[in-house]
């Protein structure tokens, strides 16, 4: 099994700029939402930095955080 590659480092003196992390997600209960697996969605419940519970339709998923795969509509 091989391990994952390491993260490089930023340089002080290198000519190009810090990578930026992304500003992390929120949602509030009754924001529609869209997720890349399961579809259109509406926030139902938030547990603060932990998960969103999300009804799909279909189906209730606890989406947990970052919420990559989730949008906001």
């Amino acid at each position: 099994m091989t391990k994952p590659a390491a993260r490089t480092r930023h340089l002080p003196t290198s000519p190009f700029k810090t990578p930026v992390a992304p500003a992390p997600k929120h949602f509030a209960e009754g924001d529609q939402v869209t997720h890349d697996m399961y579809g259109l969605g509406r926030v139902i419940g938030m547990e603060e930095g932990i998960a969103a519970l999300v009804d799909f339709g279909s189906t209730q998923m606890r989406i947990l955080s970052p919420y990559a795969k989730m949008t906001k509509l």
